[in-house]
């Protein structure tokens, strides 16, 4: 893919939309954010950004006529970039407040973290430790041992089949997924100074 790639932020009312954009922009690449599902469609790379429930980002983007955009996306192997609650999205499901059915693009599901004398607080809040593999592409030139800012009380709690990196707190979970067109974060990159811009500038890279 092309330097010119075409970069959307969707915008389905999570929040945090702003930062991750002009996080994009200090590094020189233009994002356009956007609910309309026609710009949307014409993207080569798509952001699902946000904070917020999993079962209610569900229901804007259906809301909002992006679920097939974002679908039809992954069957044409554009590349698809999940931040925090974008990042649970890639999921079957979630045990949030009643369940909610994901996009389906990795198995498992969003569990609640489980707090415990080495979690003494639920929601997870503030910068953990983010191990990444050696063949992570997002962690790239990034210390294996960086801290990441996460915001979150649910995770896929285990080190998934398509991990790239995993934190623990007071539990181990999943917290960066790389597979075919597919990136995703549980923390915060645009909240991560330093590493976090690494991180986004080995994305695009990949592009």
């Amino acid at each position: 893919m092309s330097t010119a790639a075409r970069i959307v932020e969707l915008d389905f009312g999570m929040g945090n939309i702003r930062s991750l954009q002009k996080a994009f922009e200090h590094l020189g690449k233009e994002v356009t954010v956007s609910a309309d599902p026609k710009v949307a469609a014409a993207a080569d790379v798509l952001l699902l950004p946000g904070d917020g429930a999993f079962a209610r980002a569900m229901e804007e983007i259906r809301a909002r006529g992006l679920y097939d955009v974002i679908q039809e996306a992954r069957a044409k192997q554009k590349t698809i970039f999940g931040i925090c609650i974008g990042f649970q999205l890639f999921f079957e499901s979630s045990t949030e407040f009643t369940g909610a059915q994901g996009l389906g693009f990795v198995p498992g599901a969003i569990t609640r973290l489980e707090k415990n004398a080495e979690a003494p607080a639920i929601p997870h809040i503030g910068w953990t430790t983010t191990e990444f593999t050696t063949t992570s592409r997002l962690g790239r030139g990034i210390n294996p041992h960086s801290m990441f800012y996460y915001v979150h009380s649910y995770a896929c709690r285990e080190t998934h089949t398509y991990a790239t990196a995993t934190t623990y707190y007071g539990q181990t979970f999943t917290s960066v997924l790389e597979h075919e067109n597919l990136y995703a974060v549980q923390f915060h990159p645009e909240k991560s100074h330093t590493a976090g811009l690494k991180l986004i500038q080995n994305f695009l890279e990949l592009l």
